[in-house]
């Protein structure tokens, strides 16, 4: 297990604004301080390339990021402002998420300590996404013949839109998607597999669902590799999670999709998504258990 990260390249936003950046700081000391991961195994990634990002991208909404010249409307449905500094961590964003899903082709399960930037489609981003790093990951894998099959498991409490968009008409790529069902984005896109849960959905209920879902999407996707966007807001806790599950639900619902994969002898490529409890430490430690549970640390 290799975990990349990407919270040197901390974005400037405006005075009050609630988008929790200090999660990533906190969560790559804790995977530290705890010894879930070595010093040595956390490494700051490459950027994304132009070329990369085209594969998931248009031309005219990347060239529009690297120049600055997307509009004020484009922005604001970002969710912050244009700055180069927003740039460089998107691609590093990018390019974190590729490097360890190379890398789990190796070791079986490898992590980004964020990611899951799943808000964002081919020609715009929104939602504090700005490119889509599990879009783009799953492309470079299949250009450099790694991987020809993907199945994306999007248990963020939000619908993966971009990604289910990007992949729509797309057949080498699944996309699994369970969020709730009155959450952003209210417009939903179509995944593979939609489960849309009710307003305080708890543990027994979501896992049911889970894995239902997991069997099923294994099977018929026929994978050569996962890629698990592990949200922390369905917890309880979260002040836009709008479900119920607790620390101990969202653990289990880790190690359930750690094993499938390991069942299925598929390699397992993890990010982080959203979280937004006003406690960034309880965020850190839902985060820090889902790489937990991925190095085979859990407990």
């Amino acid at each position: 297990m290799i975990a990349f990260y990407t919270d040197e390249f901390v974005l400037p936003l405006p005075e009050g604004h609630t988008f929790p950046m200090a999660k990533y700081a906190r969560l790559r000391a804790l995977v530290s301080e705890e010894g879930i991961v070595a010093p040595g195994d956390l490494r700051v990634p490459d950027a994304a390339t132009r070329d990369q990002l085209l594969l998931a991208h248009t031309e005219t909404y990347v060239d529009a990021v690297f120049a600055g010249t997307l509009t004020p409307q484009e922005q604001r449905r970002i969710g912050f402002p244009w700055s180069l500094a927003m740039v460089e961590r998107s691609r590093r964003s990018v390019g974190a998420t590729i490097a360890a899903a190379r890398q789990a082709l190796v070791d079986g399960a490898s992590a980004n300590l964020a990611g899951g930037t799943h808000h964002a489609f081919a020609d715009r981003g929104e939602g504090y996404c700005v490119f889509n790093d599990v879009a783009v990951a799953a492309r470079v894998l299949q250009r450099e013949r790694l991987a020809s099959r993907a199945l994306v498991v999007d248990l963020d409490v939000h619908q993966g839109n971009g990604t289910a968009k990007i992949f729509e008409d797309d057949d080498t790529v699944f996309t699994l998607s369970i969020h709730a069902a009155s959450n952003f984005p209210f417009r939903k896109e179509r995944s593979d597999i939609d489960i849309e849960l009710q307003d305080g959905t708890g543990d027994a209920e979501y896992l049911t669902a889970l894995d239902a879902a997991l069997e099923h999407a294994v099977a018929v996707s026929r994978p050569d590799v996962i890629f698990y966007v592990a949200g922390a807001d369905p917890f309880e806790g979260d002040r836009l999670g709008r479900l119920a599950l607790t620390i101990d639900g969202l653990l289990a619902r880790d190690q359930r999709v750690l094993a499938a994969a390991e069942s299925a002898s598929l390699p397992l490529v993890v990010t982080m998504a959203g979280g937004y409890c006003p406690d960034v430490d309880t965020i850190a430690r839902i985060h820090a258990n889902t790489i937990r549970v991925s190095t085979g640390k859990c407990g």
